[in-house]
């Protein structure tokens, strides 16, 4: 099967080869529009954007495809959507807010059809609970810039997970694709 991956996540790359897929990367470059305010329903948009973005990408070569993966990961906390942080200052807010409690990892993803333009869109939500921090360790933290290119500035897979307490529902939710509902939606979108 002819897959492409709609993303330049290294995480959903590493994700996709762990379950066995092959796949090429087409990342799309169109500007994120988000009419919603719900986390789960702003992912289901965002990743059918990046979806539907390389699908006309690849309509314009006229290059054929089996099946286009897009996929978009928010941190919510209080229902407030917390986006990768753009600076340190950011990143230290974000963890000051997490830390201690507990907040929503949501995914969204759509896979279209290459063949036929169908879609399927859906999301997946993680909980997940950060230990108390100190200021100390969110300084520290940060200084290892592996906050910088994560959503709600942190990666469960790294340094991290020393404050991670506790999650409820998929782990490789909160790196960045569901994986195995992932696979059942594909299953059953080409048993269809």
């Amino acid at each position: 099967m002819d897959i492409v991956l709609a993303s330049a996540s290294p995480r959903r790359s590493e994700l996709l080869k762990q379950i066995g897929l092959e796949f090429r990367v087409c990342v799309s470059n169109a500007e994120e529009v988000i009419h919603h305010t719900e986390p789960s329903e702003v992912v289901k948009e965002l990743s059918a954007q990046k979806a539907a973005a390389v699908y006309e990408l690849l309509l314009g070569r006229q290059e054929v495809c089996d099946l286009i993966i897009g996929a978009d990961t928010v941190v919510a906390c209080d229902g407030r959507i917390l986006g990768k942080p753009e600076t340190k200052e950011d990143a230290v807010g974000m963890l000051r807010l997490l830390q201690g409690r507990s907040h929503e990892v949501y995914t969204g993803v759509c896979l279209i059809h290459g063949r036929t333009g169908a879609r399927k869109s859906f999301f997946e939500e993680t909980k997940v609970v950060f230990c108390p921090m100190t200021e100390e360790e969110i300084t520290e933290y940060v200084n290892t810039k592996d906050c910088m290119d994560k959503a709600g500035s942190y990666g469960i897979q790294g340094f991290c997970a020393r404050y991670i307490k506790g999650i409820e529902g998929d782990y490789n939710n909160v790196v960045g694709l569901p994986v195995c509902r992932l696979y059942q939606e594909i299953k059953s979108m080409f048993q269809e």
